[in-house]
């Protein structure tokens, strides 16, 4: 029996191990040709690189970084190729991506476009795959134009050179839905998530890790919508998948968990929203891999269950927390840090101190209408601060003009929405 159950647990290992290397290669296929150079050894540049690859394929940026500095410096020292050289470079963008270190990924992404071009040619599918990681920088920087300038591009690339092939598009049309919700397209973003998802699906089977990760995107739109039975069917189907290959402790479950926990604000179980974000607080905290930005979502996240838990105390150190790493991150301009803003004045409402509030929501209303415009979703969101704000003031007039125009918005936008200070009036 124990003979049995051993070699149950080292075949599930192998299947992990498996699925852990496949999920590399979809995430880097462009580098996957690169030419290696003749006179190999134990550590060479590409072998470092593998190595580097399965540990950024399960979180593991920490240990894939020396890997990674050893092989570009090894690629300089010996002369290597070009190919392998912009290989390493475009790499180290994407660990940085995945850190939170966008600056740094910015730099070497742009570097290794460079050095592709140059290598290859402008329309080489390469370059696309490079475009697509430096769209999600921008993205995560909230430089939307330019993430959409050189998500475009990539897709331009990918449709000629595969001949419209929908397998070989599908990655770029999640990126693209990713890029439409922080955008505020939420109509565009499904469309775009049930083209990709069809294909995904048909491809690679609906048990896939890949998948899993994809139906988490259109859970976390569901869930930005209102649409909280939808979220919670597709994290019910999502979690158990991601949960067996990655472990139930671990940090790229966080994102999953915080559309779940939302589920669980919606239908009034703070406490449950509570102990699951507390959870997640628990393995970004514990795991350096984690990156700034899920950090940042989570504390900020948490802190929206204290205020309405009127545990403003809490709440207050939790967006103080917030605000430092978003700041860091994205710089002080960004719509993360703007909700965080708003949550701040959340906080300060419900200890009476209005003034302070009404300067945090002025200062998070022109970030995002600077950022987004003002028809975008999560301007609503302030609005809604604004209008509770001025009805606790007496103003009447202008928080039924605020509450008019919160309301025209999210009926364009075809959003519904969580009351988000009930318990602080």
């Amino acid at each position: 029996m124990v003979g049995v159950k051993a070699q149950s647990t080292k075949q599930r290992r192998f299947k992990r191990t498996i699925l852990v290397i496949f999920w590399s290669l979809l995430l880097f296929p462009g580098a996957a040709g690169a030419r290696i150079p003749l006179a190999q050894t134990a550590h060479s540049c590409s072998s470092l690189r593998s190595m580097a690859r399965i540990y950024m394929a399960c979180g593991g940026y920490g240990k894939a970084q020396p890997l990674l500095k050893k092989a570009l410096h090894l690629a300089e020292e010996t002369n290597a190729p070009d190919t392998e050289v912009c290989a390493c470079v475009i790499d180290l963008a994407y660990l940085y991506k995945e850190q939170g270190k966008l600056a740094d990924a910015e730099t070497m992404c742009q570097l290794g476009l460079e050095l592709q071009q140059k290598v290859y040619h402008q329309d080489h599918p390469y370059v696309a795959y490079t475009l697509r990681i430096l769209s999600e920088i921008y993205r995560g920087q909230g430089r939307y134009p330019e993430a959409s300038s050189a998500l475009e591009r990539a897709l331009d690339i990918v449709r000629r050179v595969s001949r419209g092939s929908e397998q070989e598009v599908a990655p770029f049309k999640v990126d693209m839905a990713h890029l439409l919700v922080a955008q505020g397209d939420y109509a565009q973003a499904e469309s775009h998530f049930t083209e990709a998802i069809a294909v995904i699906e048909a491809s690679y089977g609906p048990e896939h890790l890949y998948t899993a990760k994809v139906r988490t995107g259109l859970a976390t739109l569901y869930a930005l919508e209102g649409r909280y039975a939808e979220a919670e069917a597709l994290v019910s189907e999502t979690l158990p998948i991601q949960e067996n290959i990655y472990g139930s402790e671990h940090h790229l479950l966080v994102p999953v968990r915080l559309v779940m926990a939302r589920v669980y604000e919606a239908k009034g179980d703070l406490a449950s929203a509570r102990t699951l974000l507390e959870k997640c607080l628990q393995t970004v905290q514990g795991h350096a891999d984690s990156g700034h930005l899920v950090a940042g979502d989570v504390l900020t996240q948490l802190a929206r269950i204290h205020t309405l838990s009127r545990k403003y105390g809490e709440a207050e150190d939790l967006l103080q927390k917030a605000l430092k790493i978003l700041e860091d991150t994205q710089g002080a301009g960004s719509d993360r840090t703007a909700l965080a803003l708003n949550g701040l004045a959340h906080v300060y409402m419900g200890r009476g101190q209005c003034s302070k509030a009404q300067g945090l929501c002025d200062r998070a209303l022109n970030l995002l209408e600077s950022n987004l415009g003002t028809d975008h979703p999560r301007v609503a969101e302030v609005l809604e601060t604004l209008v509770q704000l001025n009805r606790k003031a007496g103003n009447t007039t202008e928080a039924t003009r605020l509450q008019r125009r919160m309301q025209e918005i999210r009926e364009r936008r075809y959003v519904a929405y969580l009351p988000t200070a009930k318990t602080i009036e």
